[in-house]
């Protein structure tokens, strides 16, 4: 291939592939609504800054001479791209196409899987082998903090070696593709499709393992895996029976401690479940001969990735502003509980996204809130954000708001995000947490910097 385009470059898993063939001297070019809408400035930016051409979504971007267009699963065959590439008889393929053949070329391969995590613990392997120097190309789904500085958006790193880590996404059933040399298993739960679907697909995908897989030991969903490949490593936060077992988890003000084979190690992240996403990462690490205490000896120097209980700043009067990509029932949950390790109210604003998940999960989200906010929490919600397509609204916010409501929870519904913010910083008080939650909206980390913006011009103003 000489020259190819992406059309909904914006996307992070679009953006990472875009820059993965960049980096081989092929001509890439992008486009995305988003862009064309004024929106993702920093991504364009960014990608721009490594010689990504970027175009508008009208077909200009599709020549006689491009090899393949790749496209997003959230872009429509009836935009002007499409059509024009169909017209023009160019092959048109999925990202998790050219995420497979990428993949699949490398000698050592880890996929990792799972309905929760799979963005911190790809970043945490990748982490660890860049770090142990053993030039790993890391494709990833979230912000990678280490690497911030680094051209390009920082969803990839990029190296020579024969070690590829990526993130493998089981929503779309793209986890087929992968003929993985590590397949990790984080766990299992519900999120876009249901559990014995998942169970099916993450039993084929350890099968195909060649140099084995790693499995959670505290998943019940998972407990199938642990015999269906001859070289399983299981990892653990409550059974000292899994190979890596972390234990004495405790939380620090800016992180937290853990145990692992008597040794006591640091994380710059907070949460039980990042414990245990650590613990996947060593045990992953382990199986390409990296020894356990020296991969979690590396892992203490790890920022993580944006939008993961994501910090974004600290109003003038004490009002902590935090940032958070959970979405599914697992994740609010893990979210929630690791929060409430430390002091202060949780004002939490959570930005649904899709009509058809919501419709899957929506209650179990409000029961997740429910199981782990406590009486003078707030929890407010807009409507289901929507990224174009042709969808069925059959279902609302304000429904799952209801539903909270008769859980105990208080809870309270708003058809935008502007609104919400008017209140958030009408009620917030010194000590407040204020979590802005949820996926699929890139504008959701601006929007908690529009709500420090807004509270300290009113401290200002009295």
């Amino acid at each position: 291939m000489k020259k190819v385009g992406f059309c909904g470059i914006s996307g992070s898993g679009m953006s990472a592939l875009a820059q993965v063939l960049n980096a081989k001297n092929i001509e890439v070019r992008g486009s995305d609504r988003s862009f064309d809408n004024g929106k993702d400035e920093a991504n364009k930016k960014a990608l721009e800054s490594v010689g990504i051409k970027i175009f508008p979504q009208d077909g200009s971007m599709v020549t006689d001479d491009l090899d393949c267009l790749y496209v997003s699963t959230a872009v429509e065959d009836s935009i002007a791209d499409i059509k024009k590439a169909l017209e023009k008889n160019i092959t048109i393929k999925k990202r998790s196409d050219l995420l497979a053949e990428i993949f699949n070329d490398y000698r050592y391969s880890v996929a990792v899987g799972g309905t929760s995590g799979k963005t911190t613990v790809t970043a945490m392997i990748g982490y660890i082998l860049d770090k142990l120097n053993k030039k790993p190309t890391v494709i990833n789904g979230g912000l990678l903090k280490n690497y911030l500085d680094h051209k390009g958006i920082p969803n990839v790193i990029l190296n020579g070696g024969d070690i590829c880590v990526v993130e493998a996404d089981e929503s779309d059933g793209s986890i087929e593709k992968y003929n993985p040399f590590i397949a990790v298993v984080n766990n299992i739960g519900l999120d876009h499709k249901n559990v014995d679907e998942l169970k099916s697909l993450f039993t084929d995908f350890v099968k195909k393992a060649k140099g084995g897989a790693v499995v959670n030991r505290d998943c019940k969903n998972s407990e199938d895996l642990l015999t269906v490949n001859q070289n399983v490593v299981t990892f653990s936060v409550k059974n000292p029976d899994a190979d890596v077992y972390v234990t004495n988890i405790k939380p620090l003000p800016n992180g937290l401690e853990y145990k692992l084979e008597g040794h006591v190690f640091r994380l710059k992240l907070i949460g039980e479940f990042n414990a245990a996403n650590a613990a996947v990462a060593v045990a992953a690490c382990s199986l390409l001969g990296i020894d356990k205490l020296q991969a979690a000896k590396v892992l203490e120097g790890f920022s993580g990735t944006k939008r993961r209980l994501d910090i974004i700043g600290v109003t003038d009067n004490n009002i902590t502003l935090i940032d958070d990509f959970a979405h599914n029932p697992d994740k609010v949950y893990a979210s929630a509980k690791a929060l409430r390790d430390y002091e202060g109210r949780l004002l939490i604003m959570f930005q649904p996204h899709g009509f058809a998940p919501m419709r899957m999960m929506g209650r179990q989200i409000m029961k997740s809130f429910a199981d782990t906010l406590q009486k003078e929490d707030k929890l407010f919600m807009p409507e289901i954000y929507y990224a174009g397509g042709t969808v069925t609204r059959d279902i609302s916010s304000k429904d799952l708001i209801d539903y909270a409501v008769s859980l105990g929870l208080n809870a309270e519904f708003y058809n935008t995000k502007a609104e919400i913010k008017e209140v958030l910083c009408k009620i917030a008080k010194p000590g407040d947490r204020i979590v802005i939650m949820g996926a699929r909206d890139n504008s959701l980390p601006v929007f908690c910097q529009q709500i420090i913006d807004d509270i300290n011009s009113t401290i200002g103003e009295k």
